[in-house]
């Protein structure tokens, strides 16, 4: 598989687990103690972990650290968008708009030289 498609996938799916251990605790144990929360998080992390992990070998051989950083960036932004409109129930402003144009255009900087050659 292409390493870049085996890369993108694997963090795609690692940001869905990530992005519920951060925050699903926050509408499922409001009213738990914080510990309680930390505990079920670290549970959830271990599987975005089991994905980050290879995702970042797999991609190290491609791209270098600093694009693997910004294209988990742009992955954590389209996976956080949809969880907290639909999952958390949160109103979309404009403010994610210009958010993911900023990070597109850190993966633009980080990636044109293998995009255009220059």
């Amino acid at each position: 598989m292409n390493p870049y498609v085996a890369t993108i996938a694997l963090l795609c799916l690692s940001n869905v687990f990530m992005t519920f251990a951060w925050y699903a605790h926050l509408k499922n144990m409001p009213n738990r103690i914080w510990l309680l929360a930390v505990v079920a998080s670290w549970g959830i992390a271990f599987f975005e972990y089991l994905l980050q992990v290879p995702a970042n070998r797999i991609g190290h051989q491609v791209m270098n650290v600093g694009q693997l950083k910004i294209l988990q960036e742009a992955i954590t932004l389209s996976v956080f968008i949809p969880f907290s409109i639909y999952y958390m129930k949160e109103k979309l402003t404009l403010d994610y708009l210009w958010a993911g144009l900023c990070i597109l255009a850190a993966v633009f900087f980080l990636f044109r030289k293998k995009l255009f050659g220059a």
